[in-house]
């Protein structure tokens, strides 16, 4: 295996994992409360949030590709 894909295993991982917690801890938001504005609101909250991890998950695996391992490195 590849050592760029290994570490682009991690971030890929977490990303997948962090989305799934947005989307289950919200939805219980959405379950619970009666109100249909809070409702929009805790929809859309997660699907931005989740739009975000996957834009910061796609730039960092570009890093990595691009041989730029460690994030540190550009300060």
């Amino acid at each position: 295996m590849n050592k760029h894909v290994k570490k682009m295993i991690a971030p890929i991982i977490v990303t997948i994992l962090v989305i799934l917690y947005f989307f289950l801890y919200f939805g219980i938001f959405i379950y619970l409360i009666p109100i249909t504005i809070l409702k929009v609101v805790f929809g859309v909250l997660p699907a931005i949030l989740g739009i975000v991890m996957i834009v910061v998950c796609i730039e960092r695996i570009k890093e990595i590709r691009g041989g730029e391992e460690d994030d540190l490195g550009k300060y």
